[in-house]
């Protein structure tokens, strides 16, 4: 519908390892957060991957270099960045990884992170093989399962009649797209479900927009992200007069916001879980 694969590459990179013994593992990768009841998101994917892949390792790094600093900040932990993860596998004498991006578009996150996985390509004693797994949304299957996770999870307590606003991220990345297709396939499933995006497009005006049409009484606003860190309790959930809960409070609508992050949606995660099944698959 909107050429969606141009921004979903299926990477596939094959080393020249030597003669060790083939030993397979995960490498996990988000984009991270620093806020202590969000990481209960990741801690879900987490149990769901070592249940889907019994006795295979898996590791764990975050994109955000703010972030890993944060923490190690607070709380003295280390987090690896992708390349510092990878370097590690190697180290230990993994020769095929399956490295699982927890990124919702193929935008500048995913893109880097397959730049990086292409690095350890090669290497005399390195990897033999690294596949990177799609993020939660890079087909058109993918987008048609998301909105059927997405509606079959909205609030209980939500009435007919009431809107149900997701809010992503956005980007400048052209992967942008990806959130106006989703809301294509949410508004097909149900007329008061809508997407907007913090810095990208569909914008809080778009959303607004839709809103006056509709004349709901009520809206919810979820996280269109993996998990409900610092941009869902502040730009989403926030008392500041610019937060999404503010300027539909001020139009006459009473915002209800839900702090679950989409990695906590067990139907989502699934998506996840069969992306990096399909990378694993590739090592074989």
């Amino acid at each position: 519908m909107l050429c969606l694969a141009l921004f979903a590459p299926a990477p596939a990179f094959a080393g020249h390892g030597g003669s060790l013994p083939d030993k397979h593992g995960i490498l996990l990768v988000a984009f991270g957060t620093s806020v202590p009841e969000a990481r209960k998101a990741l801690d879900n994917i987490d149990a769901k991957v070592k249940a889907a892949f019994p006795g295979v390792e898996v590791r764990w790094a975050y994109t955000s270099k703010t972030i890993r600093a944060k923490i190690a900040e607070e709380t003295g932990e280390t987090l690896r960045s992708p390349a510092e993860a990878l370097a590690a596998m190697m180290d230990e004498g993994f020769t095929h990884v399956a490295v699982q991006s927890l990124h919702t578009i193929p935008g500048e996150e995913f893109h880097g992170l397959v730049q990086t996985a292409h690095s350890f390509r090669g290497m005399p004693k390195g990897i033999k093989k690294i596949v990177v797994g799609d993020p939660l949304l890079a087909k058109s299957e993918d987008l048609a399962a998301a909105a059927d996770a997405l509606i079959a999870t909205l609030p209980e307590k939500r009435s007919p009649g009431e809107a149900v606003v997701f809010i992503g991220h956005g980007t400048h990345h052209p992967a942008d797209v990806y959130y106006a297709a989703l809301q294509h396939y949410l508004g097909k499933r149900d007329p008061n479900v809508f997407v907007g995006t913090v810095a990208g497009n569909p914008t809080l005006d778009d959303v607004l927009a839709e809103l006056e049409n509709a004349q709901p009484q009520t809206a919810y606003l979820l996280p269109f992200m993996s998990v409900a860190g610092d941009h869902a309790m502040n730009d989403m959930a926030g008392d500041e007069p610019d937060s999404w809960k503010s300027v539909l409070t001020d139009k006459g609508i009473t915002a209800v916001p839900v702090l679950r992050g989409t990695a906590e949606v067990d139907p989502i995660v699934d998506i996840w879980v069969d992306h990096l099944r399909a990378a694993f698959d590739q090592l074989q």
